[in-house]
């Protein structure tokens, strides 16, 4: 026999040896790694969080949907629309255009704004007479839909105690769904709200932010509501600016997302330098979304607040209880810093993921 030969049965005969005198001890040998890959990838994978996306599009609504509704962290189930940045049908007719134009590989749930809303007069606005700075996007092949109210109570009651709704526009659909059916406020798992002032410094008013402003009855009601609540003011999604650089770095118009985005954005940078004098722009509803899937990013302070609703000069400001000793209840949570690097880069990563799901 050759040497070579000799050599390997050898090694073999002392490999069975010792595997040998291991089984013998009781020693339990690994599954293959394909195996363990698999139950340990199984074991890690977080369930999707449950979420209705309440809307008023609006372009920074516009972008949250395109990264919400491809986020594996997130299981859209409803888009519900309500008149803000422009009226009820146009905001029926956005979220309709939005979800179709993206086509995700699940449909949520549209919910129709109501047309009985009366909302303040506005001048002109960053998001354009459409709502999505005349974008001309295609128009949505989705039809019909139940109103807004009934589709966010019938989803919380499928799931009750599970369902997040963030609320990106003026609280109409949520405060009317309560003060329909007050049971709802013990369904729903958590309300994410866009809006309010923290420290009084407003937008539409000297003190107050649109989505307060537009119905600060809603507004009141349900920061009153005993909701789980988290609050992300002005003041806080206004720290992160977007500048130029971000039309070079985000998606090319290979994607469905890519399109949108492309028709959308340089409006909002003109119509932000034309209107409010910037360079960059703040994507309120983005940024809150971000709040939602990356909380580590932003500091939280339990407060007891409320929404002024007769000021001849403050209707629709957001009252923060910050005497030396409290004297209201703390009812919900205000976000107040962020890490404004970490989030700008949240969303460009959450604009790539949108447009690898919508390649053309």
């Amino acid at each position: 026999m050759p040497r070579g030969q000799n050599l390997l049965s050898d090694f073999g005969l002392i490999l069975i040896t010792l595997v040998a005198e291991d089984w013998s001890k009781g020693a339990v040998w690994p599954a293959p790694p394909e195996i363990v890959g698999h139950d340990a990838l199984s074991e890690s994978s977080p369930v999707p969080r449950k979420v209705i996306l309440d809307v008023d599009p609006g372009i920074d609504d516009a972008v949250a949907l395109a990264i919400a509704l491809f986020d594996p962290r997130l299981d859209v189930l409803a888009v519900t629309a309500t008149g803000g940045n422009v009226d009820p049908v146009q905001a029926t007719s956005n979220a309709r255009t939005i979800v179709s134009l993206l086509d995700p590989p699940r449909l949520p749930r549209i919910g129709v704004a109501s047309n009985d809303v009366l909302l303040p007069e506005r001048g002109p606005s960053v998001h354009g007479g459409d709502g999505l700075g005349g974008a001309d996007l295609p128009l949505a092949r989705l039809h019909g839909g139940h109103p807004a109210e009934k589709v966010i109570l019938e989803t919380v009651r499928a799931h009750p105690g599970e369902v997040t709704i963030l609320a990106l526009g003026p609280l109409t659909n949520l405060s009317r769904l309560i003060a329909r059916e007050p049971s709802v406020a013990e369904l729903v798992g958590e309300v994410v709200v866009s809006g309010g002032t923290a420290f009084g410094r407003g937008s539409t008013t000297p003190v107050s932010d649109y989505n307060f402003f537009a119905n600060p009855g809603a507004a009141r009601h349900v920061i009153r509501e005993p909701l789980t609540k988290t609050l992300v003011p002005l003041e806080t999604t206004s720290q992160v600016v977007l500048g130029f650089d971000m039309l070079e770095q985000m998606p090319d118009e290979s994607s469905r997302a890519g399109v949108m985005l492309h028709r959308m954005l340089p409006y909002a940078f003109r119509s932000h330098r034309q209107l409010l004098g910037t360079e960059g722009i703040c994507l309120h509803d983005v940024v809150t979304l971000v709040s939602l899937l990356h909380p580590e990013l932003f500091e939280r302070t339990t407060v007891g607040a409320d929404v002024e609703t007769s000021g001849e000069l403050t209707t629709g400001m957001l009252v923060v209880d910050r005497r030396p000793v409290n004297r209201w209840q703390r009812n919900v949570d205000l976000l107040v810093e962020v890490d404004v690097g970490a989030v700008r880069d949240c969303v460009l990563r959450g604009l790539d993921q949108a447009a690898r799901c919508t390649a053309l």
